[in-house]
């Protein structure tokens, strides 16, 4: 395939280029490799705690320039809110800085049009009675993702799924979620990569999400070790490449 018409390289960011602060080995060097081959390598993270320019920086330090090519789940939330709509905010800096740039006002009180929730570690009792409250009353329940763990050196944590589980079970209501393998997402997506998205290659490490977010936006699925799936796990949906990490996925991309 010539350089011309290389596929672009969607890649999770948890598990596949890093793992909480400690990098995974060989992915700044896989990601070097791509782009070096013609592949244009985007970033699509269900992760919305940290503000955009947090992770393009955090990469960075990783070895990897990314300015203009991190998509966040925090984004595609910002997305489901209108411009002047008052929104409380359940989550991290990334999603208050995504709701500003939509237009919208962050509140704690008063009227308030939408709950967003998202992964954050000063969740409590509290929190929930507040957002829960808050959906009862009429607001909609937005969440950034709906993945039930997020995976660390030291073995999975509770996800932002789970917080959201929290709230929508005590509100009673079925929420809007916002990030893969949901549509917001999908349409970020789009807006940034131009053209046909049936050559792409989303490289991820959980099926549930990144597999099933390949299929929505109709492209191949690249599936690694490195993060939550144990390997041998039985995948599903099936995927189109299957690596160790992502320096194995980049030595088949180059072979093709």
């Amino acid at each position: 395939m010539s350089d011309s018409h290389r596929p672009a390289v969607l890649c999770d960011l948890d598990g596949v280029i890093w793992l909480g602060d400690d990098p995974i080995p060989g992915s700044s060097e896989a990601v070097a490799a791509l782009r070096a081959a013609g592949h244009r390598v985007l970033f699509a993270t269900n992760f919305s705690f940290a503000p955009v320019e947090e992770t393009e920086r955090k990469l960075v330090r990783h070895g990897i320039s990314a300015v203009g090519d991190v998509v966040t789940a925090a984004q595609a939330a910002g997305h489901l809110v209108q411009p002047g709509e008052r929104v409380l905010v359940c989550a991290g800096p990334g999603v208050v800085q995504a709701v500003e740039a939509r237009g919208a006002e962050v509140v704690t009180r008063g009227r308030i049009d939408a709950v967003i929730v998202g992964f954050h570690r000063s969740f409590d009792f509290e929190a929930m009675a507040r957002a829960s409250s808050a959906v009862r009353a009429g607001a909609r329940l937005i969440g950034t993702n709906d993945d039930a763990t997020y995976p660390t050196p030291q073995g999975p944590i509770p996800g932002g799924g789970a917080i959201l589980a929290s709230v929508a079970v005590a509100a009673g209501v079925l929420p809007i979620v916002a990030g893969k393998p949901h549509q917001p997402m999908a349409d970020l997506v789009r807006e940034l990569v131009s053209g046909d998205l049936s050559n792409a290659v989303m490289v991820g490490d959980r099926p549930s999400t990144d597999g099933l977010f390949a299929r929505r936006i109709g492209c191949r699925y690249a599936h690694v070790w490195s993060g939550v799936t144990a390997e041998g796990t039985e995948v599903d949906p099936a995927p189109d490449l299957v690596g160790h990490d992502l320096a194995a996925i980049a030595r088949q991309l180059r072979d093709e």
